[in-house]
């Protein structure tokens, strides 16, 4: 391994560089790991929690803590042990701008794109639950009076006093979306009404949905956007990968990696299915284990990935939680109701309240040129996966997401 200073940073890699060489790692401060991939086939940069993560390739693989580790130096593997250590990837055009990082803030400010069912909803938990970590929610809605509607309605929620707990919520024009640090698109051209009752109802938004969320990656990349773009809109995990790419297109439409980083895109949809997998597991023994040590992986849809248990992984079992939980939103179709309250507060709002804290969650981020959804936390090094031992049949389903969620244009 080879040590170098640039610029300030400490940097290691494998390769010899042109920097200034260091004859030891100093025993303190920051380590940037430098690995070499084409741009934009994973994450740019990331927290490196173990030596098996020095490396290029990615994908679910990385998930699995029992991936072989390579042989690296005392120092370096102590600076992984302190967590001191985070990779770039020194291939991306803008590296540069990847050695230092913003510092994590204490509050957020929020803008949100369309209130519908879901925005709405998902609006109301933030209001009531967000004080902590928004400092104010910025709305939208193209349609006449429904952003002031909601924000007559938001701001007269309130405690008896203090008045102040409650971020404010305030009306604001398309041209303000990317004036902040979050941003929520919950915007949608198609959601089938309550009367359809099977098939794929997510991925039958995708075409439609995918137009409107590329136009607004574009309006990110042109105001060069360096918050959250978070996506809640169905299908999610699609609809992030094509907000990623095509914001880093130019006006040719080939790739120039000038727009949005992988860490800047976030799907917000795991987190009811981890709610719904938890509702059927009160409600049936046979489930109880994902009480306690069971997994949610991968989209917001029909390729979802349950794990009954990680330490007693049960095949079959998993599988059929998988199912119930995929098709929760079908059984409430069949009651005749649009299913939208519990994502738009699972996935939604308490996902990404949870997210803002740095905290433990449920969304779907950048692996290896697809995203994954899974238990992650955003972190001063960037997002972390939860890496576990996992079962050799749970890695073959989660492959076989991984290939069909790397097949969807």
């Amino acid at each position: 391994m080879n040590y170098y200073l640039y610029r300030g940073h400490t940097l290691c890699a494998r390769e010899v560089l042109p920097y200034e060489k260091l004859s030891a790692l100093p025993a303190a401060g920051e380590v940037i790991f430098l690995f070499a991939r084409t741009p934009l086939m994973g994450r740019e940069t990331f927290p490196v929690t173990d030596a098996a993560l020095l490396t290029d390739r990615e994908g679910v693989e990385t998930l699995d803590a029992l991936t072989p580790a390579p042989e690296i130096p005392a120092e370096l593997a102590a600076a992984i042990r302190d967590g001191r250590v985070r990779a770039v990837n020194r291939l991306h055009p803008r590296w540069e701008e990847l050695l230092t990082l913003p510092p994590r803030q204490q509050k957020f400010r929020v803008n949100l794109l369309a209130l519908g069912d879901v925005g709405s909803t998902l609006l109301t938990g933030l209001r009531l639950l967000g004080g902590d970590v928004i400092s104010s929610i910025g709305i939208c809605d193209l349609r006449e009076n429904v952003a002031q509607r909601w924000e007559f309605e938001l701001n007269q929620i309130n405690l008896p006093a203090p008045y102040d707990t409650m971020p404010p919520v305030e009306v604001i024009s398309p041209e303000e979306l990317f004036a902040g640090d979050v941003f929520l698109f919950c915007a949608s051209r198609f959601v089938p009404d309550a009367a359809v009752k099977d098939g794929d109802v997510r991925m039958a938004q995708y075409q439609l949905n995918r137009e409107l969320a590329v136009l607004y990656a574009k309006k990110a990349r042109s105001a060069r956007y360096k918050g959250l773009f978070c996506v809640v809109s169905d299908p999610v995990d699609p609809l992030c990968r094509a907000v990623l790419l095509e914001s880093n297109r130019g006006e040719s439409g080939e790739p120039d990696n000038m727009g949005l980083f992988p860490h800047q895109v976030r799907g917000f949809g795991l987190g009811v299915m981890n709610a719904r997998a938890a509702y059927y597991a009160k409600k049936n023994p046979r489930f109880a284990d994902f009480l306690t040590d069971g997994r949610s992986f991968g989209p917001h849809g029909e390729d979802l990935v349950l794990a009954n248990s990680i330490t007693r992984y049960d095949d079959a079992l998993s599988r059929e939680l998988t199912e119930l939980t995929a098709h929760a939103n079908l059984e409430m179709r069949r009651m005749g109701f649009k299913p939208y309250v519990a994502p738009a507060l699972s996935s939604g709002a308490l996902s990404l309240l949870l997210c803002l804290r740095g905290q433990w969650h449920y969304s779907s981020a950048y692996l290896g040129g697809v995203f994954m959804g899974g238990r992650n936390r955003a972190t001063a090094f960037g997002i972390e996966f939860e890496r576990l031992p996992l079962p050799k049949a749970l890695l073959a389903r989660l492959r076989g997401t991984e290939a069909k969620l790397r097949a969807i244009d």
